[in-house]
């Protein structure tokens, strides 16, 4: 029954062979299903990452959220994780690839997948996802206002990553871009140029900009949530993996 689902913690094995903690969600019954990685922001493994790692599950997906911070902060609160991991400048991007290829492959070897895994981030997640659908075999990726894909991070910035657009011709599956028009980070002109390089790149793409939404319009514990602009890219969201992750 669509709803049903089983939710726990688990370990899997990241980058360098690591073991690091993850939250898996799935739903019940004996239909194979595709997966979903969910990269959760920078202020870390919360709560409102986990009820969206569960949404997934409830809508028939195995759902599977790496907690990124693993290492800097085990067993750490998702605050204390995050401003530690700030203090270190992010999540180092071969780590990030490493992390999410080894939850790729933690939900292709479960019984119930179908083999096939996309990825969704959130604000330095959605840049993380964009980095994870250039550098891993993924069937599907979705980017959520991931900043600082084309504009480096400003001075003073807590994260401190190099920009991706170099690696947008190197992107191995197709992308969905869901973006605020009053957001900053990523800008609408910022958004363009990343949808100019994807298309000279014969990359298979679609960009959803929303009026009168900012930055993290999904997140329904901050001002910043955008009940229509939410709404909407959440079908989005449905339609695309329906397309790409179906068995």
């Amino acid at each position: 029954m669509l709803g049903d689902l089983r939710a726990e913690t688990v370990r899997i094995h990241g980058h360098d062979d690591d073991e690091i903690e993850a939250y898996l969600a799935q739903p019940l019954g004996e239909e194979a299903c595709g997966g979903v990685i969910v990269i959760h922001h920078m202020p870390g493994y919360d709560a409102g990452t986990l009820e969206i790692t569960r949404r997934f599950a409830a809508q028939g997906y195995l759902a599977l959220c790496p907690n990124l911070y693993s290492r800097e902060a085990p067993g750490a609160a998702s605050d204390d994780a995050a401003a530690t991991a700030r203090a270190a400048g992010g999540v180092p991007d071969d780590r990030l690839v490493g992390d999410v290829a080894g939850a790729a492959a933690y939900l292709r070897g479960l019984a119930s997948s179908n083999g096939k895994v996309g990825v969704i981030g959130y604000c330095s997640g959605g840049r993380q996802a964009f980095l994870a659908a250039c550098r891993t075999d993924l069937d599907a990726a979705v980017d959520c206002y991931g900043a600082f894909v084309v504009e480096p991070t400003p001075e003073g910035f807590p994260l401190k990553v190099p920009p991706l657009l170099d690696l947008a011709g190197d992107m191995r599956c197709p992308l969905l871009g869901l973006f605020g028009a009053d957001d900053k980070h990523p800008a609408p002109a910022d958004t363009a140029v990343l949808a100019g390089a994807l298309t000279t790149a014969g990359k298979e793409f679609e960009f959803h900009t929303f009026d009168g939404a900012g930055h993290a319009f999904f997140a329904v514990d901050r001002p910043s949530y955008s009940v229509e602009a939410a709404n909407e890219g959440w079908q989005r969201i449905w339609s695309f993996f329906r397309t790409h992750l179906a068995g």
